[in-house]
């Protein structure tokens, strides 16, 4: 298993280069059965003007691991992912340090997918809550 492990984390991170997930430094760290995990460094580069974390940068952040979930646990051979609908709840600020963004899935189904993303700093505290829905489309 942690063969298979590291290789889709390295696929992940490879696939990031020259990318909006390589700008804001995503690393993705863990995957599991049912989850990725990644983080993101927080300095000034994705503050906002009062030293805080942008919550642009987060929705962002969630929105690139909940995609790339979408990819490791669907059929990416025959159906591509998108998007659709994101929403995020931002209930503590940080200035430092790091943030990790886990990716669950709450329905898998055939064309749309539902994720739940709880973005944490280090202390493992919440710090953002977001939902992202995807969709899948098949490759022609």
């Amino acid at each position: 298993m942690n063969d298979y492990k590291e290789k889709i984390l390295k696929i992940c991170n490879e696939t990031s280069k020259n990318t909006l997930m390589e700008t804001l430094q995503i690393d993705y760290v863990d995957v599991g059965e049912d989850f990725l995990l990644a983080k993101m460094p927080v300095t000034p580069k994705v503050h906002q003007p009062d030293g805080v974390l942008h919550g642009g940068a987060m929705v962002a952040l969630a929105e690139s691991v909940g995609s790339a979930a979408s990819y490791i646990f669907l059929d990416a051979s025959s159906y591509f992912v998108r998007g659709i609908e994101i929403s995020a709840n931002h209930v503590k600020s940080v200035k430092e340090g790091f943030v990790f963004a886990k990716a669950v899935i709450v329905h898998k189904g055939r064309t749309t997918q539902l994720w739940e993303i709880k973005i944490t700093n280090e202390a493992d505290e919440l710090v953002s809550l977001c939902k992202l829905t995807t969709i899948a489309l098949p490759r022609t």
